[in-house]
């Protein structure tokens, strides 16, 4: 059974800083492209991130360019989101994704499997 497990989430002051993880099980997801999306209440789900299979070199959305870093280790089959200098504007359910056949996908319809997600809050 193909698992996505994200960790990490949580409540931060602005200018804060966490790391999310995602542990993944299942599949041999060091051949995956790996995305992280997030959604806010009442808003639809949106592209932060994209890791091709080797972690070369990620693509982010504008809004993160700059505060976010996406990083793999495969040999763990997990994937990192390295979240800095955040803001209230941040505060969503973080979403791990894999399987895109396009490296570097930024549709959700993309991506075939998904973690149930982690909070992050961000307070001002």
């Amino acid at each position: 059974q193909v698992q996505l497990v994200e960790s990490g989430g949580g409540l931060v002051q602005a200018g804060g800083s966490l790391r999310l993880s995602c542990a993944a099980s299942g599949r041999t997801f060091s051949n995956d492209n790996m995305g992280w999306f997030r959604q806010a209440p009442g808003k639809e789900r949106e592209f932060v991130a994209a890791i091709s299979r080797g972690g070369a070199v990620p693509y982010y959305a504008e809004f993160v360019k700059g505060r976010f870093t996406a990083s793999r280790d495969n040999a763990k089959n997990i994937v990192y989101l390295r979240m800095n200098n955040l803001n209230v504007e941040d505060t969503a359910v973080y979403y791990c994704a894999a399987g895109p056949v396009m490296a570097l996908a930024t549709t959700p319809d993309d991506y075939t499997y998904w973690g149930q997600g982690t909070q992050v809050t961000v307070s001002s």
